[in-house]
């Protein structure tokens, strides 16, 4: 069934856990997102983020994106993951998209402010909900970024009094925060600031925070983001990663002359995403 960011959210935190949100720039993302949420009977949100419209455009997967959610049997919020520009925000509004999240957390923070806020008057339209950035994770959502170092400087911690400042002033229902996270693959262990999302739900009297940049993140720092206030977890990165190895497992074992399938490969690709996710959406669950 397709519900609101804000619906999702509220069963997350009645209950204590985080919801998984999943990008689906493909059907067979999409497929296994949805296939492992309702083996485990588990809300989930499945996303379509802007810097994947190289890959396959919002016209094409967001109505199916729609489509499925509204089929299913759990909670699914179809969410825009990173909007980059108010017109992209809009575009996937008008395609029935639930929840949006627009990232000006590069922007001055009064520009920020006023962007979000033009957001929330546009999602309200709809019915839908908002998430917003305050702070940096560094490298974009793709995972791109330059150097191959451990550490990332672009990276700017969220302020909680700031935060709070924020959340007032926008109306929004869920804020993406920066507490040591990094997208893409973590190239050293992750160390965390959990004080700061405890201090970010005090001075914003609870907002719902998202973690980005989880893929990655150990199970036990996932139980301690959650216990400190996380709500929503965004991941992408080892999904992908474990439908690589899969295709690279196929590949190896096709022998010498013989062909090679593609819907073989996809259906590989499809199964290793599944597990991966369901084994996330556990974890962010509190299922042992």
């Amino acid at each position: 069934m397709l519900v609101t960011l804000q619906e999702i959210l509220e069963t997350a935190e009645e209950k204590k856990i985080a919801v998984g949100a999943f990008n689906a720039p493909n059907l067979e993302s999409l497929l296994a997102i949805l296939e492992a949420a309702e083996e485990l009977q588990l809300p989930v949100i499945v996303q379509a983020a802007q810097c994947h419209e190289v890959l396959t455009p919002v016209s094409v997967m967001g109505p199916i994106m729609v489509a499925r959610a509204k089929a299913a049997s759990v909670p699914v919020c179809v969410h825009l993951d990173h909007g980059e520009t108010l017109d992209y925000v809009q575009k996937v509004l008008d395609m029935g998209f639930t929840g949006v999240m627009f990232d000006g957390s590069t922007l001055p923070y009064a520009e920020n402010v006023e962007n979000v806020k033009k957001a929330v008057e546009m999602a309200a339209k709809t019915g839908a909900s908002v998430e917003a950035e305050l702070g940096s994770m560094g490298r974009r959502e793709s995972g791109a970024g330059e150097g191959t170092g451990a550490e990332d400087d672009t990276k700017i911690y969220t302020d909680p009094v700031q935060a709070g400042e924020f959340v007032s002033e926008t109306g929004v229902a869920a804020l993406a925060c920066s507490f040591g996270t990094t997208h893409g693959i973590y190239l050293s262990e992750p160390c965390l600031d959990f004080g700061v999302v405890e201090q970010v739900r005090k001075e914003t009297g609870g907002i719902p925070v998202v973690m980005h940049g989880g893929s990655g993140v150990s199970d036990e720092d996932f139980r301690k983001a959650v216990a400190a206030g996380v709500r929503k977890i965004n991941y992408f990165t080892y999904m992908d990663k474990a439908a690589g190895a899969a295709l690279a497992q196929y590949m190896a074992g096709v022998e010498a002359g013989m062909p090679v399938f593609f819907t073989e490969a996809a259906g590989r690709a499809r199964d290793a995403m599944r597990e991966n996710i369901k084994a996330a959406m556990k974890v962010f669950a509190g299922i042992a």
